[in-house]
């Protein structure tokens, strides 16, 4: 193994890749590089006053990207059907996790939510080390529905189901809707019959429904959000500063790091609510420009969807863009109170070791298909041999 391929941003092959996975990497590193930038700014005021240090989040932000980089070169150069195997074993491997979380002593309660691990002094959240191996599992069993036993289709609807509940249960509504979506997606662009699908559409809007109903304060959530000034300090506290921070960004933004929301009045600046940071300083212009990033990644992430050749790449293709371009969309609605408050973070962006991995492994996959979409091998012209045995395999005596 050559281990250069292990350094961060640094690839060899890159120049041999096709245009779609060029432009996908360079994509990913922009928004990776904003999103730091941003996470800086949104976390030094409070760092500074809870560790004395303005640098404390945005150090272990840092060094969660390095760590997810490394997984990124790997994928990146190891081909779907073999990644594809290993889907399933790191399905169970997290669902086990998703299960511990549940046991008393074990799981980790943060904000009335036991969501996360805590191995020392780090914590993990398996919910979102879950999806790029949704995305990978939920692709390899839905392109070959219509050639399973009806026995293995209820077996894996089962586990699926089974992994939406334990998220639901821990609670953590948004992320069961995220993960639902997205197989669901994933079996639409599969072809599955408007039948099954609709059922389930219906099965899981009353499922939220139920949650909502059950659990006090997804219902204040969604009451909050229908009318956040009907109670200023308390349950609408969240959605009104963010949106004083939006709003207060003007055109052009208040500038990097001057944002005044972050300074201990808009809560959980740094993750769930980084985009109100982010549309204070940089403005209605940075917002806009961010759209267009999702924009562009959202339209070649299809194109790729559409040039895979066996049906597990495209599925691959399509689960990556709902899960990194929807997560996204949902986190600008919340910060801008077009949905409901949720505990989703803003991919690449927002403060969070898991999330951060995860969302660099769903990229690298996305990647990886584009990769391997294009039939036409590309070659180097610096390679005299290479491009002889090119010309030789043209010829027409072959």
């Amino acid at each position: 193994m050559n281990w250069r391929y292990l350094i961060p941003f640094f690839d060899p092959t890159v120049e041999h890749w096709s245009m779609e996975a060029r432009l996908l990497r360079w994509l990913t590193f922009l928004w990776l590089s904003v999103g730091l930038v941003v996470v800086f700014s949104a976390s030094y005021p409070i760092a500074n006053i809870e560790h004395e240090d303005g640098l404390y989040y945005f150090k272990r932000q840092v060094i969660w990207m390095f760590v997810g980089m490394v997984g990124f070169n790997i994928i990146v150069r190891t081909p779907i059907p073999t990644i594809l195997k290993s889907a399933r074993i790191g399905l169970f491997s997290i669902l086990g996790l998703l299960i511990l979380t549940l046991v008393p002593g074990l799981g980790t309660t943060i904000n009335g939510a036991t969501r996360w691990i805590s191995l020392g002094p780090l914590l993990l959240q398996p919910s979102e080390l879950l999806k790029p191996f949704l995305v990978l599992q939920s692709a390899c069993f839905f392109s070959q529905w219509y050639r399973l036993t009806w026995k293995t289709r209820l077996i894996w609807l089962g586990i699926f189901s089974l992994i939406l509940l334990t998220i639901l249960i821990q609670p953590n509504l948004s992320t069961t809707a995220l993960c639902g979506m997205t197989l669901w997606l994933i079996a639409l662009a599969a072809g599955l019959p408007l039948l099954y699908l609709g059922g389930t559409a219906l099965g899981g809007i009353l499922l939220a429904t139920i949650s909502i109903s059950l659990n006090e304060y997804q219902k204040l959530r969604v009451l909050s959000f229908m009318n956040p000034w009907a109670d200023p300090m308390n349950d609408g506290y969240q959605l009104i500063q963010s949106l004083l921070a939006v709003g207060s960004g003007g055109v052009w933004g208040t500038g990097l790091g001057l944002s005044q929301q972050k300074l201990f009045y808009l809560p959980i600046q740094y993750s769930d609510f980084i985009f109100a940071v982010y549309a204070e300083e940089f403005g209605f212009i940075g917002g806009i420009l961010l759209l267009l990033l999702l924009g562009a990644y959202s339209t070649i992430s299809l194109r790729v969807a559409l040039n895979a050749h066996r049906i597990e790449h495209q599925l691959v293709a399509i689960g990556v863009m709902v899960v990194m371009v929807g997560q996204s969309i949902l986190n600008i609605g919340v910060a801008t109170g077009t949905l409901p408050t949720t505990g989703l973070p803003l991919p690449l962006f927002s403060y969070g070791g898991s999330s951060m991995i995860a969302s660099l492994a769903l990229a690298a996959l996305l990647i990886r298909v584009a990769r391997e979409s294009n039939t036409a091998e590309v070659v180097s012209l610096k390679n005299p041999r290479l491009e002889t045995r090119r010309r030789k395999s043209l010829s027409p005596k072959n």
